[in-house]
């Protein structure tokens, strides 16, 4: 199984890091994309995914665009340069317009800044959208170029109207995490039952929103299998087609080696 969105460089595991891993390596987890949100982030995922041979993201949250660098461009690079292939998606970047940590209009500019980014290099996009689905869309019909990138709705937890935007219009993936299996998560059951298991990849976001029977626990990569289980149940498939079709969606979006 792969996590395609995981926070294991975050301070939540400063304790107990190698032991968590371990834990997701015996429950079947064989791939982590441990996911950055500003540039200092960013650099620690890097670092954490040089040191535990995992993947990871550059990218700059849209509750952070009001600290954004002047260059964007500039500080990704400096991490490519650094860190090379660990680096394979740029995120997570977005809107969240239910926190508004940042102003709308600098989570747009940012928005803007990185889409423009993985274009020209060529690099995936895993992708934050709360509360902000018009102004989101209107941003990705703008800067995203559905025939040549490749991308991620991370954290999918919309209607299955929006799914269909998302999958439909600009080809991207569906991460689902815990959320799915919440008892008041139908709606998003329904999402991912109208959008198919080709449209799905499986995330954590850990140390957040651990799935049932885990909910309210720090949320960790291991975790990733209740979620597989609930996806399984919603399609009408046995977990272990949920894994593997949505693993190589995975790998087919971010470029991920097969597992050994």
């Amino acid at each position: 199984m792969i996590d395609t969105h995981a926070h294991v460089h975050d301070r939540a595991f400063d304790d107990d890091r190698p032991a968590m891993l371990a834990r997701a390596r015996d429950a079947g987890v064989d791939a982590i994309v441990t996911v950055g949100c500003d540039v200092e982030d960013s650099r620690r995922a890097c670092e954490a995914a040089e040191r535990y041979g995992l993947a990871a993201t550059i990218g700059i949250h849209p509750h952070e665009a009001k600290d954004a660098p002047a260059e964007i461009a500039a500080a990704f690079d400096a991490l490519r340069e650094r860190f090379g292939a660990r680096v394979v998606a740029v995120g997570e970047t977005g809107l969240d317009y239910h926190y508004d940590h940042s102003p709308r209009d600098v989570q747009r500019e940012v928005l803007r800044a990185q889409l423009a980014y993985a274009r020209a290099r060529d690099l995936p996009l895993i992708f934050h959208q709360r509360e902000a689905h018009d102004d989101f869309v209107a941003a990705l019909r703008a800067g995203y170029d559905a025939a040549s990138q490749r991308g991620i709705v991370h954290c999918f937890t919309g209607s299955s109207e929006e799914a269909a935007v998302f999958t439909g219009e600009f080809g991207l993936a569906l991460g689902i995490g815990g959320v799915v299996t919440f008892k008041t998560a139908q709606p998003l059951r329904d999402a991912v039952r109208r959008a198919g298991l080709d449209a799905v990849v499986l995330e954590t976001d850990c140390p957040y929103l651990a799935p049932i029977p885990y909910r309210g626990k720090r949320n960790e990569p291991a975790f990733v299998a209740e979620t597989a289980r609930v996806v399984a149940g919603v399609l009408g498939v046995d977990v272990a087609t949920v894994t593997a079709r949505s693993d190589a969606n995975a790998r087919r979006i971010l470029a991920l080696p097969v597992a050994a």
